[in-house]
């Protein structure tokens, strides 16, 4: 791990294109800035667990279970697209 001391309004540039700022320090607690890319994700790290978490507990869900979701997006009170409404 690599360990850089910085002040307020210091940065450190990770690649050419993301930039941590610290904004403001106070107590025990620092505000980073940081300036990346939009295609460039950035989660707390908490966060990011709680994705990775989820995602993990997707992919075990049981093929039946994912099968039997179809039944909720179906409109029982719409008409097919190929026939017409009787008046």
């Amino acid at each position: 791990m690599l360990i850089l001391s910085r002040k307020i309004n210091e940065s450190i540039m990770i690649g050419d294109q993301i930039e941590i700022s610290i904004v403001d320090i106070k107590g025990d607690q620092i505000k980073l800035g940081i300036n990346a890319p939009k295609n460039v994700k950035v989660y707390r790290k908490e966060v990011y667990v709680a994705i990775q978490e989820e995602n993990i507990e997707a992919v075990k869900a049981r093929p039946d279970a994912i099968a039997g979701l179809g039944t909720l997006f179906t409109n029982t009170n719409s008409t097919p697209p190929n026939e017409k409404k009787k008046e």
